[in-house]
C-alpha cells in the first residue's frame, strides 16, 4: 500500500526472459502485485517471472491489447502501473510516477520519452514512425502530445469503468489515451521518463504496425463521436 492506494504492475510479455529478469529484480516497494500476462512465449518467460515473485496469466489470444485487457480483469490495485516487458521502460521511475499521480489528483499519466535521453536506445525509423502518428493523434484528439506511443502508464483502476477498450494489438496503446483525453472526464498528463534499449529481440513490425495505427487512428475517432451521438 501506498498512501492507501494498492499498486499493481502489469506486464505483457512476448518471448522477454532477459527483460523481465532485469525489471523484478528492481522492482519498486510501494508495487503490491506484479502481474505478468505471458502471451504465448516459447522461452523461459513464464518460469523467470515466477521465480522473481510474478504471478503469471497465461493469455493463449496473441495481441497486446490483449494481454492488457486480461491483466485488467486480474488486477486488484486502486492504481495500476504498466510497462513492456523488455526493460526498455523504466521500473525506478515508478515511484515518481504514483506519487505525482497522488499529489496533483490526476487520473491518468502517459510516459513521455522524448525527446530521448540516450537517442541510440530507438532505431531512426521508430522515431520518425512516433512523430507521424503523435502528429495525427493530436490532429485526430484535438490535443497536444509529444508521445502518444507510449507503453508505460500510470492510471486509477476506475477509469476503465467509463471507457471502451477493443483493440486487441498495438493500436491499444493509442486507443487507451484517446479514449481517456475524449471522455472530457478525466485529468491526463504526460510525464517525460528515461527510455533504454530494448533487451532481447524486436517485436514490432514496423511499416505493417504503423499502417494499422494510423488507419486505426481514425476509426477510434468516429467510433467516439458516433458513441457521443447515439
Amino acid at each position: 500500500m501506498y498512501q492507501d492506494k494498492k499498486i499493481s504492475l502489469i506486464i505483457p510479455c512476448f518471448d522477454e526472459e532477459q527483460g523481465i529478469s532485469q525489471i523484478l529484480r528492481d522492482v519498486p516497494l510501494l508495487i503490491d502485485e506484479v502481474i505478468v500476462i505471458d502471451n504465448g512465449s516459447k522461452d523461459q518467460t513464464a518460469q523467470v517471472a515466477e521465480r522473481l515473485g510474478a504471478r503469471v496469466i497465461f493469455e493463449s489470444q496473441r495481441g497486446y491489447g490483449r494481454a492488457y485487457l486480461t491483466g485488467f480483469a486480474a488486477a486488484m490495485g486502486d492504481i495500476i502501473v504498466t510497462m513492456d516487458g523488455d526493460n526498455s521502460y523504466p521500473i525506478t521511475a515508478v515511484p515518481v510516477l504514483v506519487t505525482h499521480m497522488i499529489d496533483r489528483e490526476l487520473d491518468f499519466i502517459s510516459g513521455c520519452r522524448f525527446p530521448l535521453e540516450q537517442k541510440d536506445s530507438m532505431p531512426l525509423l521508430n522515431r520518425i514512425g512516433n512523430r507521424l502518428l503523435t502528429l495525427c493523434f493530436n490532429l485526430t484528439a484535438a490535443t497536444w502530445l509529444r508521445d502518444s506511443q507510449s507503453g508505460m502508464w500510470v492510471f486509477r483502476r476506475e477509469i476503465l469503468k467509463g471507457i471502451s477498450l477493443v483493440h486487441p494489438g498495438m493500436c491499444f496503446s493509442e486507443e487507451i489515451k484517446m479514449e481517456v483525453i475524449l471522455s472530457g472526464k478525466h485529468r491526463f498528463v504526460e510525464f517525460p521518463i528515461p527510455y533504454n534499449e530494448r533487451l532481447g529481440r524486436a517485436k514490432l513490425r514496423r511499416w505493417r504496425d504503423g499502417a494499422q495505427n494510423l488507419l486505426f487512428l481514425f476509426q477510434k475517432r468516429l467510433s467516439i463521436a458516433l458513441r457521443r451521438r447515439g
